[in-house]
């Protein structure tokens, strides 16, 4: 018996910016002792990862939907992300080199939509702008909603609140 594709609604996820805030989270917000999680555990040599709130996949996953990962990190992201928060290996959007954005949109916003075909999704990114909400909105046949995170903070649980209401909402 062959495996039917997901129906379940499309988690677009970057990372820079999102998973990974800009600025160190505090042990207190990351949920786990300060020396926990740390550059010397990163075998890439990315001190980066360190900034991952562990807690973020299960949150994650909680949500019932589909996770892609829709990051310039592409297959990167299995092998040094995912482990970090107790993912699974997850789908990648294999963005093309040739396309550019239009019109004031991000980059992703229109290979997202195409990616998504009608289905439902939510885009986390710290890129997104008004600009790319009001397109999406308008050309993606199915509901979507474009999230922007704040990169000072990544992914909050504000975020995920608003996630889930969204996702609840008929």
């Amino acid at each position: 018996m062959m495996a039917r594709p997901t129906r379940d609604p499309i988690v677009f996820l970057d990372v820079d910016g999102t998973l990974l805030p800009f600025r160190a989270r505090s042990a207190e917000f990351a949920g786990v002792p300060a020396d926990a999680v740390g550059p010397a555990d990163d075998v890439s040599g990315n001190p980066l990862p360190a900034r991952l709130d562990p807690a973020d996949g299960g949150r994650l996953l909680a949500l019932g939907c589909q996770l892609v990962w829709a990051t310039t990190w592409m297959a990167d992201a299995n092998d040094l992300i995912s482990p970090r928060l107790g993912l699974p290996k997850l789908p990648v959007v294999e963005f093309p080199d040739d396309d550019e954005p239009k019109h004031g949109l991000h980059w992703k916003a229109a290979f997202l939509c195409r990616w998504a075909a009608g289905r439902t999704f939510v885009w986390l990114d710290d890129e997104i702008t008004d600009a790319d909400q009001q397109w999406v909105q308008a050309h993606h046949p199915g509901r979507a909603l474009p999230h922007r995170i704040d990169p000072l903070a990544g992914l909050t649980n504000g975020d995920l609140v608003l996630i889930r209401q969204w996702l609840a909402a008929p």
